[in-house]
């Protein structure tokens, strides 16, 4: 684990080139909360220049809070000229009752996307396959979207940087060494978040 200046936290196995990253944002509030992890998803695409990027699936990964999820629609998202991104399913909202301010709760959304992205500042040529997973929890009453953004690799390009540490070619299920899936470890930290001491966010008081 390391830090990021004071509004970014992550969170690194690189025995398996994983991470895991949760970040303090101002609250983007030109994006509506329908399909907002998705906005970031291709947001973060596109700082990445991404390629082939495509949106897999929606989950309610904050199931185990006993959240209701209320899908609003679905939909698909044409990318940049950059991107190929095709939204597969719309984004369900779902209301964070843990995570109540002022009576008022976060609302939450997440997405799952493949994408290739290169190390660094490798180029193209070096780009890895990797699955990205993204929750969007909306704090509006403080004027904050925390994002939690997990980094699984699918396949590992030779020319990578990070074949030296993990090897190339198809990356090994962490079940085989007895590590939690990705997909698992970033449920847990989505449905386990809360805050602790509000004054984190300037004047906000409980």
């Amino acid at each position: 684990m390391y830090f990021v200046g004071d509004l970014k936290e992550v969170f690194v196995d690189p025995a398996r080139d994983e991470s895991l990253i949760v970040e303090l944002l101002d609250l983007k509030h030109d994006v509506a909360d329908n399909g907002s992890a998705t906005w970031f998803l291709q947001d973060l695409a596109s700082e990445q220049d991404a390629e082939g990027a495509m949106i897999l699936s929606h989950k309610g990964y904050c199931g185990a809070l006993g959240f209701i999820v209320r899908v609003l629609g679905y939909g698909q998202l044409i990318g940049c000229s950059c991107l190929a991104m095709e939204v597969i399913e719309q984004s369900g909202v779902v209301e964070a009752h843990g995570l109540r301010f002022r009576n008022m709760p976060a609302v939450v959304t997440t997405a799952v996307a493949q994408m290739g992205i290169s190390k660094g500042r490798q180029g193209r040529e070096a780009q890895n396959v990797i699955r990205v997973y993204l929750a969007n929890l909306r704090l509006k009453e403080v004027g904050t979207d925390v994002l939690i953004t997990a980094y699984e690799p699918i396949l590992i390009n030779p020319l990578s940087e990070s074949a030296s540490s993990v090897g190339a070619g198809l990356a090994a299920p962490a079940a085989e060494s007895g590590r939690m899936p990705m997909a698992e470890v970033f449920k847990l930290a989505v449905s386990s978040f809360k805050v602790n001491d509000w004054g984190l966010f300037g004047n906000a008081t409980g």
